[in-house]
């Protein structure tokens, strides 16, 4: 038989492809034989003697399907994991997560005057030292808060009102006094 490596090679050439995408058709070797420049290649590129292969198909449709049920939660057991919790889903993207959530919340809410300065640093510290594990968490602590500091408030009004009218009391009773002692 006749060797038509050369032949081959300038046709892989020719068509752009490799070695392997060659196809030489069987029944016509010795005319095949005879082509040793790439025109005479093309040529019979030209007249079908000479192809190129199709490519092989490496579907993905099955590794489709499994990423779809994956994404609903299946394949996913304790059986099918290589790596540790950590590895998977590391601890430092949580906490990431989580302290962003928290802190957009805090500056959300500073910014909208729903909490003071103060309330916003104390909480801001709390959520660095890890005392709220959610939003919902942490927006309970800002209720009780404000309804702390509410009443804090009204209890120093009413003290307020208390002193203001004991001194009105006071002043009344000094005045009333002193009416006495001009007479």
């Amino acid at each position: 038989m006749v060797s038509l490596k050369l032949q081959k090679r300038l046709a892989a050439s020719v068509l752009k492809c490799g070695k392997r995408k060659i196809w030489l058709d069987p029944n016509e070797i010795n005319e095949i034989s005879l082509a040793n420049s790439r025109r005479n290649i093309a040529r019979l590129e030209k007249d079908g003697l000479i192809m190129k292969k199709p490519t092989v198909v490496h579907s993905r449709s099955r590794v489709r399907e499994r990423n779809k049920a994956k994404s609903k939660g299946r394949h996913t057991g304790t059986g099918k994991r290589r790596g540790t919790a950590n590895a998977r889903l590391p601890f430092k993207v949580l906490w990431m997560r989580r302290i962003r959530v928290l802190r957009r919340l805090l500056h959300k809410m500073r910014d909208a005057k729903k909490i003071d300065k103060h309330i916003y640093h104390a909480l801001y510290l709390q959520s660095k030292g890890n005392q709220f594990k959610n939003k919902r968490v942490l927006l309970e602590t800002i209720h009780t808060m404000k309804s702390e500091q509410a009443q804090v408030k009204a209890l120093a009004d009413q003290a307020e009102a208390k002193k203001s009218r004991a001194r009105a009391r006071l002043a009344k009773r000094s005045a009333r006094e002193q009416k006495k002692t001009e007479q």
